[in-house]
């Protein structure tokens, strides 16, 4: 805008005071209405100009009146160009030129809402410490066109897909599991021949894309996917959470290709550190830019845990419970709910009743597998001086209620420090700030001044994380020596680099631990787990605000020394202990068993687990495994921890993965993998080859307690504002380039 005022302010100078020119053969000036459009066709146009010519004694009025249509001109350049800017803004932002930005939009643009209408049913049945799921989702196309229906959805952090079925009327057809590469031209093929076929493939180990092609208008195609996930257990409590929508997530980087139109389905560009950007970024919106009856999910789940319940409670939706002796039937209040929030659901068993170890044994297509479940010993050693870095996410993702909740867990942090501690508190967002220098003790003065600059932390700009790390992990140590580093790192998870990052974590801890915090409605868990597993630490999610005590007090008397350290676990002598998974459990802290799975070792003889309890004594006990439960889907738990083992294993070695390693063990067990997907295809087609098909991104819903901010709507329409003021701004020119003509020619 300012160029603009000095090119009107070099105009205004070179128009007053110079001579003028005689015009209409002789006759000085035209007298018109000052009416701008009017002057605009005058100047314009010298057939008008010579009809409304009049004589030179009016040439001081004429030239009064002239410069009165400059001003206006000139003002109303002005304020079109501040009207112009903001859409101009609205537009580059929106224009993914920029891959590392969050394109945010103000709500304002034209939004059609989607043609396809969504449905979601969860099934869920807990036994021992898997729960399986049917997770069924309508797609009914409410167009008068043939649609296809492309979403990109969030499961279970450590979910395992073995199963996809579509529903056509009352036809179903059973998905098979292909390579990624040959599934996608099975799905092209189908889709091009006009048959039903949904596909399902993993973008990230807990990020999701379905698509259905072939929807007739009017009707409706379910998919039913089927996955299983492990049980969280922590201080005597078991918890489930089943997410529904996803924060939108940071792509850094800079552009590198335009992707494939085929399977462009969302707001980001690939970029040299996310090259699937383009992926794994649904598009955002908010309940009310969807259909009333879309975006809604029911909720069923069973748990049968072989033991009485006290309790059955849930921080994010109204839960009622039916309670039958060791069962137990979980439905949500009301007939369907939002799919803008994480379900999660807890419950205890009666006092007396917590298990101390557990085992269960399934035999699969003649083979055996194990899993074992064993608590550490509930003891404490002394109490460890720390050196603490509280790193703390102050990217736009966080703004609402995330950075309420950020806020209270870093000041509650704060309260944990004694005194001979020292810390420091870095934040970040599109660069890392840190308070301190290098961390400095835990004094009432610094202590006062960290709460001061954690109660003004605002949430605004870019996620990167990498530059946090870096920060934190490289700092000079407190000038004190025997203090345990650890760093508590308070995030969302909102990024599409998580690879990158672990492998940032791996290499630059050191001897420091890391602990994660997940924040919001709907974290990245994947993010949050395997940091703090990288960074051999722990975990927690903060729900609400009323959850951050509850939460971190159990996190931080965890982080006050590990319950057992260097563990062993012996099996008995009938298969090899390669074959368990994970292969080195890490070390245990308080509240937190350890479980492990193993191929090929029958349901006989003994377990052995031994550590080493603070202070250096030795521990060790003993589990029958003559005791096994029954149980179903071990094969398929195992052999998604295999696969991950495989994948760490090729990153720590700086290595390509054994795909064809990976392939097999997908096949073999039916689990989906990083390359292979599932498909499912009708065999007769039914759109008729005169009949286009259109295809749809589904968005997903804003988080709960985010901010508009994170709306993330599709490029529809949304230029028009831009171009009409432009074209406007377009006459305001032609209007001061008619003036400054007619000076020259006066």
């Amino acid at each position: 805008m300012p160029q603009f005022i000095i090119v009107f302010r070099q105009f205004a100078r070179f128009c007053h005071g110079e001579a003028v020119s005689d015009c209409c053969n002789g006759i000085t000036h035209c007298h018109k209405k000052d009416d701008v459009m009017m002057l605009l066709t005058l100047f314009t146009n010298p057939a008008a100009r010579a009809d409304l010519c009049v004589p030179r004694p009016l040439k001081l009025v004429a030239r009064k009146k002239l410069r009165i249509a400059e001003g206006v001109s000139l003002w109303l350049a002005v304020l079109m160009m501040l009207f112009v800017h903001p859409l101009y803004a609205e537009a580059s932002d929106d224009s993914q030129e920029d891959a590392g930005q969050l394109y945010l939009m103000n709500g304002q643009s034209t939004w059609q809402q989607p043609a396809l209408i969504l449905n979601s049913d969860f099934k869920v049945q807990v036994s021992g410490l898997l729960a399986q799921t049917q997770l069924t989702r309508e797609f009914k196309n409410t167009s008068d066109q043939w649609q296809e229906g492309v979403f990109v959805f969030p499961l279970p952090d450590k979910a395992t897909v073995y199963g996809l079925v579509m529903t056509v009327g009352e036809r179903r057809v059973v998905g098979r599991i292909e390579p990624k590469a040959q599934a996608r031209k099975t799905y092209e093929k189908a889709k091009a021949a006009g048959q039903h076929a949904a596909m399902a493939e993993q973008q990230r180990p807990n990020l999701f894309t379905s698509r259905i092609a072939n929807i007739p208008p009017g009707e409706t195609v379910s998919v039913e996917m089927h996955f299983q996930q492990p049980v969280s257990y922590r201080q005597g409590e078991f918890e489930l959470r089943l997410p529904t929508t996803l924060t939108p997530r940071y792509m850094p980087g800079e552009v590198v290709a335009e992707a494939p139109k085929d399977w462009h389905s969302g707001w980001a560009m690939p970029t040299d550190q996310v090259p699937d950007a383009h992926e794994i970024s649904p598009f955002t919106v908010r309940p009310e830019d969807v259909s009333p009856q879309s975006h809604r999910a029911t909720f069923t789940l069973e748990i049968e845990g072989g033991f009485p319940l006290a309790e059955v409670t849930s921080p994010s939706h109204s839960l009622h419970a039916d309670i039958d002796g060791t069962r137990v039937t979980v439905k949500p209040e009301g007939d369907r709910f939002l799919m803008n929030k994480d379900v999660i659901v807890r419950w205890r068993p009666v006092a007396g009743r917590e298990p101390t170890a557990a085992v269960f044994y399934q035999q699969w297509q003649g083979q055996d597998f194990l899993m074992a479940m064993v608590l550490p010993p509930d003891t404490t050693g002394p109490v460890l001086r720390r050196e603490l870095q509280f790193v703390i996410d102050t990217s736009g993702s966080m703004a609402g209620e995330s950075m309420v909740q950020a806020r209270k867990a870093l000041l509650r942090g704060l309260d944990t420090l004694r005194p001979g501690d020292y810390f420091n508190v870095v934040q970040f967002n599109s660069q890392a700030h840190a308070l301190f220098s290098q961390p400095v003790p835990a004094e009432r003065h610094y202590l006062a001044r960290a709460r001061h600059y954690v109660h003004n932390l605002q949430a605004d700009g870019g996620t990167e994380m990498a530059g946090a790390l870096s920060l934190a992990m490289n700092m000079d140590k407190a000038p004190v020596e025997a203090l345990v580093q650890q760093m508590v790192f308070i995030t969302d998870g909102a990024v599409g680099n998580e690879t990158a990052l672990f492998e940032t974590i791996r290499r630059g801890l050191n001897d420091r631990r890391m602990f994660t915090v997940g924040i919001g409605s709907a974290p990245n868990m994947h993010f949050l787990r395997e940091a703090a597993r990288w960074g051999r630490g722990e975990y927690t999610a903060i729900h609400s605000s009323g959850e951050v005590n509850q939460a971190l007090n159990k996190l931080f008397s965890a982080m006050e020394a590990p319950v057992l350290t260097d563990l062993e676990v012996r099996w008995p002598s009938h298969g090899s202990e390669s074959n368990a998974v994970p292969s080195k459990p890490g070390d245990l802290f308080r509240g937190r068993p350890l479980v492990q799975a193993i191929q090929g070792v029958p349901a006989a003889g003994e377990m052995e687990v031994s550590g080493k309890l603070p202070g250096g004594r030795r521990w060790s006990t003993r589990l029958n495994l003559n005791h096994a439960e029954p149980a179903t889907g071990l094969n398929r738990h195992w052999a998604r921890g295999r696969i991950d083992e495989l994948m760490d294993a090729a990153s720590l070695n700086g290595e390509s993965p054994d795909e064809s390693h990976i392939i097999k063990l997908s096949m073999v067990h039916q689990v989906m993998s990083p390359f292979t997907s599932f498909v499912a295809v009708e065999e007769q087609p039914v759109r008729p080859t005169y009949e286009d098909l259109e295809s749809e991104q589904l968005p997903t819903l804003l988080p709960a307690g985010s901010q508009s901010g994170m709306l993330r709507y599709p490029q529809t329409a949304t230029f028009w504002p831009l171009l009409s003021a432009l074209g406007l701004l377009g006459l305001m020119f032609a209007l001061a380039v008619a003036l400054l003509n007619r000076r020259v020619a006066l």
